[in-house]
């Protein structure tokens, strides 16, 4: 072997050693790095030299930043669903197959709804009414969809929302009080619309009478017909002032012209009204325990009292009792007005102040009530911090009791508020 063919033997084995050591160098660092891959831990990064120092500080940077951007979610995850929380209305987060995620608070107690049980249930699983389920298939959420389960359960607004990848978040709100707000409406245009509708077809077809001069009629019957036309007007002034009664007493929070009433004067001028609005027919009697003053607007609690006193008279037959009370009950204010009248059923008395609720509608048009009385006193003691209390035994009378709080009570003094 020539001199040349040794120098080129030995620089082919140099290389060969380079290259083995170069290969072991990596393999070395690749072993440890799969090593490190099999339970990663930022803190527990190789440490690597040369090319392998700055591939892997690259790595470390790379996770820093993508701990960091994953801290980050974790917060923004754990603010939304804190927020989410405090919300007033239901929300349910759902999968793309329609499984249950997460919801909060509200839509657990809405949908009945336990996480630890129901998490990956089809949400269709939980909520079974086919309105629902028609309205989930049908991929259209533009409009809300209104869920009634039941006559006592709460009116939903339920409504999808698609986001992400193909989930969805099912919002819904509680509209219970809305719905019964607008059934209270309509019923209240429809009542006023039927009270009115006797008197103004009575003065209708009086006017039309008196208005031919082709009938012929008496002194005597024109003056019944005017007599009946008379009385019907009233009813329809009666109506009138006691919806705008009630519709001042509903537009504002607190009475406005609020001061201490000395309840013994004020007590025995309602009675002798009784006695003029009895005509002698009851006896009308005061029962007053305690002297003292009651903090109010003696304007709107003597609408009130006069209205617990004028159906006490009307619906109390002739020669019966009705007694106006005033006494302290356990540091409260308690004023009173009781009957020998015809009573009321237990199952009537929850509706008594509900507007135009009559318990017997052809008696209450016969006595003259509008059957918005119970309704301006319930308002007018509301305003007062006060409550209705009724007791009644059919065919034995009622008592209505108006109980004010200890604040509203004041030491006797010698001003007298007018009523």
């Amino acid at each position: 072997m020539s001199a040349l063919e040794t120098v080129a033997l030995a620089a082919l084995a140099v290389l060969a050693a380079a290259l083995g050591l170069r290969v072991l160098y990596h393999a070395v660092h690749i072993a440890v790095l799969r090593r490190w891959l099999r339970a990663p831990a930022l803190d527990k990064l190789p440490v690597g030299r040369g090319v392998w120092e700055d591939l892997l500080a690259d790595l470390h940077r790379y996770l820093r930043g993508r701990e960091s951007g994953e801290a980050s979610l974790e917060r923004a995850l754990t603010r939304f669903r804190a927020a989410a929380r405090a919300l007033p209305d239901g929300v349910v987060i759902l999968d793309p197959e329609n499984r249950i995620e997460w919801c909060n608070p509200t839509a657990a107690g809405q949908f009945g709804i336990d996480l630890r049980r129901d998490a990956g249930q089809v949400v269709t699983n939980l909520i079974r009414q086919p309105d629902f389920l028609a309205y989930l298939r049908s991929g259209r959420f533009e409009q809300p969809l209104t869920l009634r389960a039941g006559l006592s359960d709460p009116v939903l607004s339920v409504r999808l929302i698609e986001f992400g990848e193909d989930r969805k978040l099912l919002s819904a709100r509680d509209v219970t009080a809305e719905e019964r707000l607008d059934t209270m409406r309509r019923d209240f245009v429809a009542n006023v619309s039927h009270e009115l509708k006797t008197p103004v077809t009575v003065l209708s077809g009086f006017v039309e009478t008196l208005a031919d001069e082709s009938i012929e009629l008496s002194a005597a019957q024109r003056h019944r017909f005017l007599g009946m036309m008379s009385d019907q007007a009233k009813r329809m002034q009666r109506l009138i002032e006691d919806l705008l009664t009630l519709s001042a007493l509903e537009s504002d929070a607190t009475p406005a012209d609020e001061q201490p009433i000395e309840m013994r004067p004020f007590v025995e001028r309602l009675a002798e009204e009784a006695r003029a609005l009895s005509g002698g027919r009851h006896a009308v009697e005061v029962a007053i325990a305690q002297d003292c003053r009651l903090l109010g607007s003696p304007r709107e609690l003597h609408s009130a009292f006069s209205n617990l006193v004028s159906n006490a008279v009307r619906y109390t037959p002739e020669g019966g009792t009705v007694t106006l009370g005033w006494r302290l009950q356990d540091a409260r204010g308690a004023f009173s007005v009781a009957d020998t009248g015809i009573g009321i059923e237990a199952r009537h008395i929850p509706r008594l102040t509900e507007r135009f609720y009559r318990v017997d509608s052809g008696r209450s048009r016969e006595s003259g009530g509008t059957g918005l009385g119970l309704a301006i006193v319930k308002h007018a003691l509301t305003r007062h911090q006060a409550v209705l209390e009724v007791t009644s035994e059919l065919g034995r009378g009622s008592k209505f009791s108006a109980l004010f709080p200890e604040a509203r009570i004041l030491p006797a003094g010698a001003a007298v508020a007018a009523a």
